[in-house]
């Protein structure tokens, strides 16, 4: 193992990642003005990022199949992005599959998820509900929410069509998310980022580990780690307890390595942060340590 990559010769099947082309597409959180986002200045990723800058990043390590997700490209037209992402994997050979986007409450929802389920690339959708922006808020009977019953027709309608869910809320709406998932036990689920751990106090933190172990509990539901950045940086020993703590719950066959790049880009290099992730774990078995970077993404997504 190199001490700067963290190679060791593990396939890795990079389970979430983004690009987008700024100068011919419009995402409005990176081309307007946003002061809400997550992580705080956003600067450093208003620019282009190719499957060559991907490539570019994850110099040195043995990365053999990746997932896109969508990146927030406009949403009066959520099918344009899948159109182009396609356009990039048949030009330079990745992503190999495509995780899109569907609002599932609007009029057009079913119209939509026919028209992204027709791609061969596309494995699942990522629709994300309307959700508090802090604890102990409420968005209950607004449209888009997850008691909105369009919003749950539409989650619903997913089997019809083999999609998967990319499901991502705050902390403080994994429980809920967990009461959502329980109606839909035949359709694959896959927790985005972590389930989020970014308030790592005491209180914080068993909000957290309650909704992880709601969903922990749904056998059709995965976790992808990733998405560990914190304000002010890529803290190891935080993050590692994050990451043990979510294969504990989970198990190793129900977890997958994400590099959520190049948002993650903004705390932590490629190379860096897979190190990282290859130290929490260099203790288990290498078969275990396979599913983690390779495997599970790989069956989840259905690209053996």
């Amino acid at each position: 193992m190199t001490e700067a990559t963290g190679d060791d010769g593990i396939p890795i099947c990079d389970a979430h990642h983004h690009l987008w082309d700024l100068d011919h597409y419009h995402y409005p959180w990176l081309s307007d003005s946003h002061d809400d986002f997550f992580l705080g200045d956003r600067s450093s990723l208003k620019r282009n990022y190719m499957p060559p800058d991907y490539r570019r990043d994850s110099t040195g390590l043995n990365v053999l199949k990746t997932v896109h997700v969508e990146a927030e490209y406009r949403r009066d037209d959520q099918v344009g992005e899948t159109r182009w992402v396609t356009s990039m994997a048949e030009r330079h050979g990745l992503p190999n599959a495509i995780v899109a986007h569907c609002w599932f409450h609007t009029p057009n929802s079913e119209a939509v998820m026919a028209a992204q389920a027709a791609f061969p690339l596309v494995r699942g959708i990522r629709s994300k509900p309307v959700t508090a922006s802090r604890p102990r808020e409420s968005v209950a009977g607004e449209a888009g929410a997850m008691d909105d019953p369009n919003w749950l027709a539409g989650l619903q309608r997913l089997k019809s069509y083999g999609l998967s869910w990319d499901l991502r809320v705050p902390p403080w709406h994994l429980e809920e998310a967990a009461r959502v998932v329980a109606q839909i036990p035949d359709t694959p689920v896959v927790l985005n980022h972590t389930g989020f751990p970014w308030y790592r106090y005491n209180e914080g933190l068993e909000v957290w580990r309650r909704g992880m172990r709601a969903l922990a509990a749904l056998p059709n539901v995965h976790c992808k780690l990733s998405c560990l950045c914190t304000l002010d940086g890529w803290p190891y020993e935080e993050n590692r307890m994050a990451v043990l703590e979510t294969i504990d719950m989970f198990g190793t066959g129900r977890c997958m390595f994400a590099s959520n790049f190049p948002v993650d880009s903004l705390r932590i290099g490629y190379g860096r942060m897979y190190a990282h992730f290859q130290r929490m774990v260099a203790d288990f078995p290498a078969e275990e340590r396979q599913a983690l970077f390779h495997d599970n993404a790989v069956r989840f997504y259905r690209l053996a």
